[in-house]
């Protein structure tokens, strides 16, 4: 009899956006906020030793908080 060791691997998104009280994204010589840098590299530290977890994207909302987003359809 023959068993398979087989490992799940799951296929996740990063999203990030930046909090109301990060205004520095307005700076033109940014690239990102603040915020989103640091939400990012939570999530990267986060994940690093998740070994069953893969990124596959990452979305950002650099610009839109939750008090300044209009949904859109």
């Amino acid at each position: 009899m023959v068993l398979y060791d087989y490992q799940k691997i799951y296929h996740a998104a990063i999203y990030v956006r930046l909090s109301k009280e990060d205004g520095d994204v307005k700076d033109a010589a940014k690239a990102e906020s603040n915020s989103i840098s640091n939400q990012k590299n939570l999530i990267k530290d986060f994940l690093k030793d998740k070994e069953d977890i893969v990124v596959v994207s990452e979305r950002v909302d650099d610009g839109y908080s939750g008090s300044n987003f209009v949904e859109v359809r």
